[in-house]
C-alpha cells in the first residue's frame, strides 16, 4: 500500500505516548503559523481533492466491469476508462502540487523557527552557555524544529486525507454492500492490535538506537576536538577509545538488524491482512454477485476501496498521539524561545558623550543567578537545575577611571578579578550599585554603543574557523584590507601574515589553533584595534604565555591601549607596574589601592604577592 510507510511511523509514535502539552501551546502555534496560512489553505484543499480522486477511482473501476460483464455500449466502456486516466492523471498532478505546498510551508516554518531560535539565543546571557550542552542546543535548532515542522504537512494532511478517505470509503462501501463491509471490517483487530505492539518494540529500539548514537557523537565531537585529540594523544588509550567506539556502533548495527527484521514482519502483516480481508471481500461478494444480489463491478470497486480503508483506520487510532508527539516539538522549541534573556537594551537609550569615555564603578554588588532563571534541565542533561545563587560575589566595589588611564585589578585566583570585568561589557548587570562610562549607566546604553565603546580581549582569545580576514573584518564588518595590515603591524603580526603562502586567506583552524598561543593572542588583538573601542578590558591577556611570547603580546597591548581607557587583570604583576591605579581584590572587595610603589611601600597584600613571585630565597652553601 501506498502509505503502509506513513502507517508505520504513526504505529511507532503511538506507542510511544508523549508528555501533555502545556496550556496555550497550541495557540502559540496558531499565531506561529499565521503568515502561512494561505498556503496552508491551498495545501488542505488540493489534500480533500486527492483524496476524493482516491475513492472515486475504484467506483469507476467497478462501473467498467459492470459494463463490460453486461455487454453495454463500448463508448460507455472507453468514456470511463479515459475517464479513469484522466483522474490518474490529476491524481498525479495533484500530489505534485501538493507536495510543492508541503515543501514550501515545512521549509518556510523550519526557516522562521531557526532563525527565531538563533536570534533569541544570541539574546541570552553567558551563563547559559557555560551550562548548557552545545549539542543539545543545536538539536533544537534541527530534530525539534523539523519535528515541529511535521504538525503542518505529515500530521496534518495525514489527518485530514485519512478522515476524507475513511469517510468517503465507509460510505460508498455501505452503499454499495453493508454485509461485504462489516466482514471486511472483522480482521482490523486482528492487525491493529499486533501493530500497536510492535511499536512499542520499534519504538524503544528507536530511543536506544538515538542515545546510542548521541553518545557516539559526543565522543567523536570531543575527540577530534583539537584539544580532546591532544589530550588522548597524551594520557588516552587508542585501544579503549576505539573499543568504547567500536561497542556503541556495534549495538547500533544489531538495532539496525532488528529494526529492518521488525518493519519488514510490519510490511507482511499489513499485506497479509490486506490480502486476507480482499479474499473475504471477494468471496463474500462473487458469492452475493453470483446470486444476483449485487452487481460483479461492485464486488472489484469494494475490494479496491478496501485498500483505502485499513490504513487510515489503523492511523486514526493513533491520530491523537501522532498530534501531540508533533506539538511536543514545538513546545520544546517554546522552553528556549520562552528563557529570560536577563540582559535586555533600553528602550530609550542614552548617547555617550563625544571624546574620551571615563569608567565608574560605585558601590557595586552582585552574585551570579541560580541556573533556574537562565537555563533549561534538557539542555544541561540533569534533572533538575541548580537552585542555588544569588548569592552575593562582589560587596561595594568603587573606582574609577579616567579617560586614557589604566586601572589594573590584582588577587588571589576567584577573588572576583574577571567577575568585576564582565560587569563592564554587560556580560552580567549588577545586583546594585552602577558600572558607568562617562557617568552614563551601561543599562542605559544600547547594545551597539556598548559593543563600539568597549573592547575585550581574554586569556583565551577565541577565533573562528575561518580565515584570518573574516576573524578580523569580524570586528568591524567593511573594513579595508589596508586597515586590517595596518592593524597586523600594530600586533606586531604583519611578518608572520605575510609568509604565509595564502596570506590573510589563511585559514586558522578550530579555536585558532592552527597558530601558536602568542599569535592567537596577538591576532585577537588586532582584531581589538580594528574595533577602535575607547575602553578595553585586557582579561589576563598574557596569563599562559612562554617568556618570548608575552613580551611580544606586551609590546602589542601597548600599541593597543594607547590613549584608551584600560581596565587590566593580571596575574604577573610585571604587567600591571605602570598602571595608573592598582586595585587588590580579595573575597569580592577592594583591599588596596594606589599605585606600584605606593602599594609596595604600605606592605600589604600586594607586597605580599610582589615578593611571592620576584624574591628568590639566597641558596644555602653545604
Amino acid at each position: 500500500m501506498d502509505n503502509s510507510w506513513a502507517l508505520l511511523g504513526s504505529v511507532m509514535r503511538g506507542a510511544d505516548t508523549p508528555r501533555a502539552l502545556t496550556r496555550g501551546t497550541v495557540k502559540r502555534v496558531a499565531r506561529f503559523a499565521r503568515p502561512h496560512w494561505s498556503r496552508l489553505l491551498v495545501f488542505l484543499v488540493l489534500t480533500v481533492v486527492s483524496a476524493v480522486l482516491a475513492v472515486t477511482t475504484p467506483v469507476l473501476a467497478g462501473k467498467v466491469v459492470d459494463a463490460v460483464v453486461g455487454h453495454q455500449d463500448l463508448p460507455l466502456i472507453i468514456w470511463l476508462a479515459v475517464v479513469i486516466a484522466v483522474l490518474a492523471i490529476l491524481d498525479a498532478g495533484l500530489g505534485l502540487a501538493e507536495r510543492w505546498q508541503s515543501a514550501r510551508i515545512g521549509e518556510g516554518i523550519i526557516l522562521d523557527l531557526r532563525v527565531a531560535v538563533f536570534a533569541h539565543v544570541q539574546k541570552l546571557p553567558i551563563a547559559f552557555f557555560t551550562r548548557t550542552r552545545t549539542g543539545a542546543l543545536v538539536s533544537r535548532l534541527n530534530n525539534d524544529v523539523i519535528g515541529a515542522q511535521r504538525t503542518f504537512t505529515a500530521t496534518l494532511s495525514g489527518l485530514v486525507t485519512n478522515v476524507i478517505q475513511l469517510v468517503l470509503s465507509l460510505a460508498v462501501m455501505v452503499t454499495l454492500s453493508w454485509q461485504v463491509t462489516v466482514f471486511a471490517l472483522v480482521l482490523l483487530p486482528i492487525f491493529v492490535l499486533p501493530a500497536r505492539r510492535l511499536g512499542r518494540r520499534m519504538a524503544g529500539l528507536q530511543r536506544e538506537s538515538a542515545q546510542l548514537n548521541a553518545g557516539m557523537t559526543t565522543q567523536m565531537t570531543e575527540r577530534f576536538s583539537a584539544p580532546g585529540a591532544t589530550l588522548v594523544k597524551l594520557f588516552g588509550r587508542p585501544r579503549q577509545e576505539v573499543g568504547e567506539f567500536s561497542d556503541r556502533a556495534g549495538r547500533v548495527r544489531d538495532i539496525g538488524v532488528r529494526t529492518a527484521m521488525l518493519t519488514r514482519w510490519f510490511m507482511t502483516s499489513l499485506t497479509l491482512v490486506s490480502a486476507l480481508a480482499q479474499a473475504l471481500v471477494y468471496g463474500l461478494g462473487g458469492y452475493l454477485a453470483f446470486t444476483g444480489q449485487i452487481a460483479p463491478g461492485t464486488v472489484v470497486a469494494l475490494a479496491l476501496l478496501l485498500t483505502r480503508l485499513y490504513a487510515p483506520l489503523t492511523a486514526l487510532a493513533n491520530v491523537r498521539v501522532d498530534v501531540m508527539t508533533a506539538l511536543v516539538s514545538f513546545e520544546r522549541v517554546f522552553e528556549v524561545l520562552d528563557l529570560d534573556p536577563m540582559i535586555k537594551e533600553p528602550e530609550k537609550p542614552k548617547a555617550l558623550p563625544a571624546g574620551g569615555v571615563a569608567v565608574e564603578f560605585e558601590d557595586v554588588r552582585f552574585g551570579y543567578p541560580a541556573a533556574d532563571r537562565f537555563s533549561l534541565a534538557s539542555l544541561e542533561d540533569v534533572a533538575t537545575l541548580d537552585s542555588r545563587g544569588g548569592e552575593e560575589v562582589l560587596h561595594g566595589i568603587s573606582f574609577r577611571a579616567e579617560p586614557g588611564q589604566m586601572v589594573a585589578l590584582v588577587g588571589s585566583s576567584g577573588a572576583g578579578k574577571s567577575t568585576i570585568a564582565s560587569l563592564l561589557p554587560r556580560l552580567y548587570d549588577v545586583d546594585g550599585g552602577a558600572v558607568r562610562l562617562s557617568d552614563v549607566d551601561v543599562r542605559d546604553l544600547d547594545f551597539a554603543t556598548l559593543r563600539a565603546t568597549v573592547g575585550v580581549v581574554t586569556q583565551d582569545g577565541h577565533l573562528f574557523h575561518d580565515t584570518i580576514r573574516a576573524n578580523l573584518s569580524y570586528a568591524r564588518p567593511g573594513v579595508t584590507d589596508d586597515e586590517i595590515w595596518a592593524a597586523l603591524e600594530q600586533a606586531r603580526l604583519g611578518h608572520l601574515v605575510h609568509s604565509l603562502p595564502d596570506g590573510l586567506d589563511t585559514t586558522v583552524g578550530e579555536r585558532g589553533y592552527r597558530l601558536s598561543g602568542g599569535e592567537r593572542q596577538r591576532l585577537t588583538i588586532a582584531r581589538l584595534l580594528l574595533a577602535q573601542p575607547k575602553v578595553v578590558v585586557l582579561d589576563e591577556a598574557t596569563a599562559h604565555l612562554d617568556s618570548e611570547s608575552e613580551a611580544a603580546v606586551g609590546e602589542a597591548l601597548t600599541g593597543a591601549l594607547e590613549g584608551r581607557t584600560a581596565l587590566v587583570i593580571a596575574h604577573r604583576l610585571s604587567t600591571v607596574r605602570a598602571a595608573d591605579l592598582i586595585l587588590v581584590v580579595e573575597d569580592g572587595r577592594i583591599v588596596e589601592r594606589g599605585t606600584h610603589e605606593q602599594l609596595l611601600a604600605l606592605g600589604g597584600r600586594y607586597a605580599d604577592l610582589h615578593h611571592t613571585q620576584f624574591d628568590e630565597e639566597p641558596t644555602a652553601v653545604a
